[in-house]
């Protein structure tokens, strides 16, 4: 071919000679040559060339410097070709056009120079497939050489293809010999009788040529029972060249395993029948196989569960159907599911069952397996309840917390709160005992902060830091971990962990970074130079300005923008007062000549204004604009308004734009539509008052005008009607002014949000808060009165062992018993204590101690109205209980003893009354305060609305109470 190229090469611009059928021949030798074939001259001129060249360089050609650069290196182009008589032979790797790199050989030889100048003739070989040939090869020997199998293949034209001997017929015994050995060597007298029928199968199959595989034993002499598993797989060559190849495989352990298998389920069928909880297992929907222990805690026959469904079980059995229904839609919802619950027929009305429910296998694959046990739980559901009325107080104040806590020993979670559950996304049962580092994003984080821990704990006992927190879900959140050691003597005593959610702050603060980087990504698209300037120079330039200073923003930053300002001594970039002259947000226009570093000078025309806060650095933002181009900026800009349009049009808020003077809307959005409940049609270049209801316009409108005198963001929110049928909508409106150029501004924007959900999950959460706190209230009342009934059993306790003291240990649990009942009436009643129901308690107290009986009479129209405070209940109390002990000290045996109350308008009086006289010349006023008796009244009785007299009336003593606001409050009528 290289002598025929040769003697029909013509170079270009010479003369040919008439050769047209050589040339013919030539061009159809190229056109059918599989390979890529190139001719070029030492000009780089390609003289010939065929299709598969063009397909390998990607386009036809006519120089080699126009070949990709892996076709040049390795034709040597153009200071490395080949000498005559030298020819060269180079691999090399070209990327194909399916995406693949295919290995290249290159064959380049010089042809005898002519008077053209001299020529090289170079060809090109894909040899991919040999490549891909030899790794198949050396995949096919590494398996058979590492696995335990057997491979023999045969071939119509060769009969048996040679291959090493494998470990298969290492496993049978095989002598190295013929290829088939690896088959034939597995005589019938080494199978196993009960095995011969698939061996003749296989043999069957081999005689037949058809696709078959079989498992079958043999007996071998040193290793014993072997089991195989040979593989026929037929197949065609060529038309009319039939072939297979014969797999044999060792799967004794296979075989072993699933008798062992089999041998297991006969022993745990033997565990589950004795075991004393009801199992059972389902397959799809039914019941496939249960012990007899679940059906007699369902109080089934026996054999009677098999095929029924979990659902048809439990109802025969006696539960609920609500309890049916919400169990099944637990499991189909979490694949796992656990519930207590008593059946109303079975083994009387105080047993208790638990059900435990787990789905296994591949869920969504076939059928699904399902795992049931059922125990009976009764003699646990009693100890749970004695021991809960001992834990109620520690759980409350543990699980009630918002913040989530965890009690963790050794790098172990013990104990978490319900706020950890709900943080983490993890239940009770998966938080114990699990390690801490499965919180941890990841294993090196976990290291990391397990560093750190370690040494703030020794040094101080206390650590706190910002982390990721990993969720069941998958999900990271931010939060704060505070840890303090439960006993700083001795850390493994373990440490108590807080969580707290900064997520929404986190993500908010990497919002506005994110923000920022938008905006000088948005700012770097306009056509407008923008500089940002600070005490120690150029801080930030976008795109446009690094094209105008023609430098990189690493060029200029840390130098003073006067760097590409002209020599003019009064170049306004060279000024340094800026940050002195103007004013927060006050801009200051000029034009100037700048000069680039590459040399260019050119007008600009530019503002700069002061922003950053009094508390932050101030910053100089100049905006520059190149005249020459203020025609392609205008166009610009009309873009950047057409996508704030857009924006505007598809934003979730409704936006309008009102006249400042006659708050005709002048531009509105869809969701402005949806806000006012109108067509848009209708509301465009039309005031509020034609489009909303009077009652809800005029104060709109009134915004509208405030925002236009004071230059202020006026905020208010709406209740608005919505569609029939729906409640109302609340909408968060705010109104700023635009285009101030004076006192009175243009125009006036409206952006309002939809609140609704927001507003009711506030009130949501307030109505939470406060329920919770009532139940704490009520709790700490019901603690302390049974901290107070304790008290008082310990004083009488006392008063049994100092029988000298008895009398004032008893006036003193008669106080005790008084605070107590004012706590005891707190715990059953919301709201503030009734005065009534707090005399009745007290009499009722005094009575029982004494033993003495006590008349007490309730009068006026509204009882039920008079209140007493949280502050006044307990002095209030403690002086009626004085009043009535007095009473019964100072009247006689039989004596009568009596309460009267009386509710007025305004007022409450209580009188007690008893049998008796006073000494001459009683005062009460002379009586001196003190812990006991009339000195004790006075101590305690308000300071304001209560008044205390003592007074003889006939033959009886009466001590009067009168209470009025603010000692008593009047609660509204019912």
């Amino acid at each position: 071919m290289s002598s025929i190229l040769r003697s029909s090469s013509i170079p270009l611009g010479a003369a040919r000679a008439p050769r047209p059928c050589a040339d013919t021949d030539v061009e159809a030798l190229l056109e059918l040559s599989p390979q890529a074939l190139l001719m070029f001259d030492e000009r780089g001129q390609v003289l010939r060339s065929n299709p598969p060249l063009r397909r390998l360089a990607g386009h036809a050609t006519e120089r080699v410097d126009q070949l990709p650069p892996v076709l040049q290196q390795l034709l040597g182009w153009p200071g490395d070709l080949p000498r005559p008589g030298a020819p060269r032979e180079l691999d090399g790797f070209v990327d194909g056009q399916d995406g693949l790199r295919h290995r290249l050989r290159a064959r380049i030889t010089a042809l005898a120079p002519m008077e053209q100048g001299a020529r090289w003739l170079a060809s090109f070989d894909d040899r991919s497939i040999e490549d891909e040939r030899d790794l198949s090869r050396l995949e096919i020997a590494a398996l058979m050489g590492d696995a335990e199998v057997g491979l023999a293949s045969w071939d119509a034209a060769r009969g048996w293809v040679p291959r090493p001997a494998t470990s298969a017929r290492r496993a049978v015994g095989a002598a190295a010999g013929a290829p088939s050995a690896a088959i034939t060597s597995v005589s019938k007298e080494l199978v196993e009788p009960d095995s011969l029928p698939e061996y003749e199968r296989l043999q069957r199959a081999l005689r037949q040529r058809e696709r078959v595989e079989v498992r079958y034993a043999v007996q071998h002499p040193q290793t014993g029972q072997r089991w195989l598993m040979s593989r026929v797989e037929p197949g065609e060559l060529s038309p009319g060249r039939a072939a297979f190849s014969v797999m044999t495989l060792d799967v004794s352990q296979e075989e072993g395993a699933r008798r062992r298998n089999e041998q297991l389920l006969r022993e745990l069928t033997a565990i589950l029948d004795e075991n004393p909880a009801g199992i059972a297992y389902f397959l799809g929907p039914g019941l496939v196989r249960c012990n007899r222990r679940f059906e007699l805690l369902l109080g089934l026959p026996e054999g009677s569960a098999r095929g029924a469904t979990l659902g048809e079980l439990l109802l025969r059995g006696g539960v609920a159907p609500e309890v049916v229904d919400a169990t099944l839609a637990a499991f189909v919802r979490d694949d796992r599911c656990a519930t207590e619950f008593s059946p109303g027929e079975i083994g009387g009305s105080g047993r208790w069952y638990a059900l435990a429910l787990r789905r296994s296998g591949d869920i969504g694959r076939g059928a699904d397996e399902t795992v049931a046990v059922l125990t009976d739980i009764t003699e646990l559901r009693q100890r749970e309840a004695e021991m809960a009325a001992l834990a109620r107080e520690r759980e409350l104040m543990f699980s009630l917390s918002d913040v989530g806590i965890v009690y963790q020993r050794d790098g172990r979670i013990e104990r978490a709160n319900q706020a950890m559950e709900e943080l983490s996304g993890h239940d009770q049962a998966s938080l114990q005992g699990m390690p801490l580092s499965e919180l941890f994003a990841d294993e090196a984080s976990y290291l990391a902060h397990s560093a750190s821990e370690r040494r703030d704990l020794a040094t101080s006992g206390r650590h706190s830091a910002e982390r990721q927190l990993r969720r069941r879900d998958g999900r990271s959140l931010w939060v704060l971990s505070s840890q303090r050691l439960v006993d700083t003597a001795n850390p493994r005593a373990g440490s108590i962990c807080s969580f707290v959610s900064v997520d929404d702050r986190r993500r908010a603060r990497e919002q506005v970074l994110l923000q920022a980087d938008r905006t000088r990504a948005i700012l770097d698209s306009v056509l407008v130079g923008i500089v940002s300037v600070d005490d120690r120079g150029i801080e930030w330039m976008n795109r446009s300005a690094r094209r105008m200073f023609g430098g990189e923003l690493a060029d200029f930053v840390g130098q003073q923008i006067g760097t590409v300002a002209t020599a003019e001594p009064d170049h306004p970039l060279r000024r340094t007062d800026w940050l002195t002259t103007l004013e927060e947000g006050q801009a200051e226009t000029f034009d100037c000549r700048l000069k680039a570093r590459d040399g260019r000078e050119f007008w600009v025309v530019g503002n700069v204004v002061v922003t950053g806060r009094e508390s932050q650095q101030r910053q100089l933002t100049f905006a520059l604009m190149d005249i020459d181009s203020r025609r392609e900026a205008e166009v610009q800009i009309a873009r950047a308004r057409a996508s704030l349009q857009r924006i505007i049009e598809t934003a979730p808020l409704a936006i309008a734009l009102f006249e400042a003077d006659s708050h005709k809307v002048v531009q509105l959005n869809q969701m402005m539509s949806e806000f006012a409940g109108q067509p848009l049609a209708r509301m465009q270049d039309q005031p509020p008052l034609r489009w909303l209801p009077a009652d809800l316009a005029e104060p709109l409108v009134a915004d509208l005008d405030r925002a236009a005198r004071t230059h202020a963001s006026v905020h208010r929110e709406l209740l608005l009607p919505a569609a029939p049928g729906q409640a109302p909508r609340v909408w968060d409106v705010r109104i700023v002014a635009l285009d101030a150029r004076g006192e009175v501004p243009e125009q006036l924007l409206l952006v309002a949000g939809d609140v609704t959900e927001q507003r009711a999950a506030d009130q949501a959460r307030l109505e939470a808060a406060i329920a919770q706190r009532e139940m704490l209230v009520k709790e700490v009342h019901h603690r302390i009165k049974n901290n107070l009934q304790g008290v008082a059993g310990l004083l009488q306790q006392n008063a049994q062992r100092h029988p000298e003291a008895a009398a004032a240990i008893a006036e003193a649990v008669s106080q005790v018993h008084a605070i107590a009942q004012v706590h005891g009436l707190q715990v059953g009643i919301s709201g503030p204590l009734r005065v009534r129901n707090v005399v009745e308690a007290i009499c009722g107290s005094v009575q029982r101690m004494f033993g003495r009986p006590i008349s007490v009479t309730i009068d006026g129209a509204a009882p039920h109205r008079f209140a007493l405070s949280e502050a006044d209940s307990i002095p209030i109390a403690l002086t009626v209980n004085e009043l009535l002990t007095n009473a019964i000290k100072h009247s006689g045996a039989g004596g009568a003893l009596g309460c009267q109350v009386h509710f007025g308008e305004q007022e409450v009086s209580i009188a007690v009354v008893n049998d008796g006289r006073l000494p001459e010349g009683f005062q009460l006023a002379a009586v001196p305060t003190g812990i006991s008796g009339l000195g004790l009244v006075r101590a305690l009785l308000p300071r304001k609305g209560a008044a205390l007299a003592l007074e003889q009336q006939g033959g009886s003593v009466v001590a009067a109470l009168r209470l009025q606001p603010p000692a008593v409050s009047l609660l509204a009528p019912l």
